[in-house]
């Protein structure tokens, strides 16, 4: 049987994320060109986004095929 480990997120890029998806929630989160957010899936990646920026523990991002 094959194991499958799953990516780990630190307690600082937890916390970044959770903050943007409340963000998300209360409709005060923005993207870059400042339009308001409208996805879950958006808040996501902003908030993996902004934690890669502050240098938290955050899997690389997938690579794509060419």
């Amino acid at each position: 049987m094959k194991q499958t480990f799953m990516a780990k997120y630190s307690k600082k890029a937890q916390d970044t994320v959770k903050r943007a998806v409340k963000k998300e929630k209360e409709g005060t989160l923005k993207t870059g060109t400042g339009k308001k957010v409208t996805s879950k899936k958006q808040a996501l990646a902003i908030g993996i986004s902004e934690a890669r920026k502050k240098g938290a523990k955050v899997p690389a991002k997938k690579k794509k095929s060419s």
